[in-house]
């Protein structure tokens, strides 16, 4: 049964205590993602979605439960393991782009690589591969700000891509574009998600992109309320 799932999450709680008030942000969370499988979250504003792609990803704690990746329990690794198992295996697409904006796109997508001790020179070479993959090799040398909306998404689906991980998060990657941008970018990850076989977990807003999704899980109130 463990083999067929790569992520595996059993009665997950997360309480946030504000010192006046007790948010209960995640009520007892089941849930199972198979390999290479594409998902996406949804649920109105403020039932949980990004705080459980936080604490799935390990950005976040957890106060009950398990949250098994590639069968290993992830909050039980140290802090520092569990910082070089996200670098490794673990990509991430945020709505504002998180692009540094003083380098360059082939800078911006090379530095995950640098981070985790990669030569500059083998950096360069995958993070050129990389945008070449999401058809933006020409822009290398541009800065974020010289980039439209989509192309700066293409280039930060390059960063999370340019380690070759074993999964991807995406807190509404699409939520910043106009709806023709959003086909553009769906398309690239479907198509990413078929050849390669990663496994996408994606929190939207959007129907369209939920469309694309081979699962749709639904959200509310901290728990998960059905799935189409």
């Amino acid at each position: 049964m463990q083999g067929d799932y790569i992520i595996q999450v059993k009665g997950l709680h997360r309480t946030y205590d504000t010192g006046k008030v007790k948010v209960h942000a995640l009520r007892g969370i089941d849930f199972a993602v198979k390999h290479g499988e594409m998902v996406a979250i949804m649920g109105p504003g403020g039932c949980g979605k990004t705080t459980l792609l936080n604490c799935l990803s390990g950005l976040d704690d957890i106060d009950e439960g398990e949250v098994i990746i590639e069968g290993v329990e992830l909050h039980k690794m140290p802090d520092n393991k569990r910082t070089e198992y996200r670098a490794r295996r673990m990509g991430f697409v945020f709505q504002l782009y998180n692009l540094l904006p003083v380098l360059t796109s082939v800078e911006n997508i090379e530095l995950p690589l640098l981070v985790t001790g990669i030569s500059p020179a083998k950096s360069r070479t995958r993070a050129l591969e990389a945008l070449s993959m999401v058809g933006l090799a020409e822009v290398a040398d541009r800065i974020p700000a010289e980039l439209s909306g989509g192309q700066r998404q293409r280039v930060t689906l390059a960063r999370a891509l340019v380690n070759e991980p074993a999964i991807i998060w995406g807190d509404e990657p699409t939520g910043d574009l106009d709806s023709e941008t959003t086909t553009e970018i769906m398309d690239l990850l479907c198509r990413l998600n078929k050849e390669n076989r990663q496994t996408f977990i994606l929190v939207t807003h959007s129907r369209e992109v939920a469309e694309r999704a081979d699962r749709t899980v639904w959200m509310r109130d901290g728990m998960i309320v059905g799935e189409s």
